[in-house]
């Protein structure tokens, strides 16, 4: 489930990014996203290639992967973001929930660090 109110589009100095296209209340879950699970060995190869940037890990360990379907692998990093991601390893699927009220045009973002104030360098900021 992804709402019809979010589209793709350029994010300065970031690629693509995801922006809302109405304005969207706070606690709105905007995107529920399947999740293709990967092996220990399965993560291994595919952390051999672009894809590395896009997995998240996943399992009581975190020694598997998720490839999230849907627009998750698109939101961009921010330390302080305006919205939250959940992982449901049960449901096999991670949402996307808004902390804040969004309005139209803004871009949505997530802390890849999976809290909503870690300040911790990311892996792509040590490139």
């Amino acid at each position: 489930m992804i709402l019809p109110i979010l589209t793709i589009a350029p994010s300065p100095k970031r690629g693509r990014g995801v922006f809302a296209t109405e304005r969207i209340l706070m606690n709105t879950t905007i995107e529920i996203a399947p999740v293709i699970v990967l092996s220990k060995e399965e993560r291994h190869i595919v952390e051999q290639t672009l894809l590395y940037d896009y997995i998240f890990e996943w399992g009581e360990d975190q020694k598997l992967a998720a490839v999230a379907l849907g627009y998750v692998s698109i939101y961009n990093h921010a330390v302080h973001p305006n919205c939250m991601y959940d992982m449901n390893e049960e449901d096999q699927t991670i949402s996307i929930i808004t902390l804040k009220d969004i309005e139209i045009g803004d871009e949505l973002f997530i802390n890849y660090n999976a809290e909503t104030e870690e300040a911790s360098p990311v892996w792509f900021e040590h490139h």
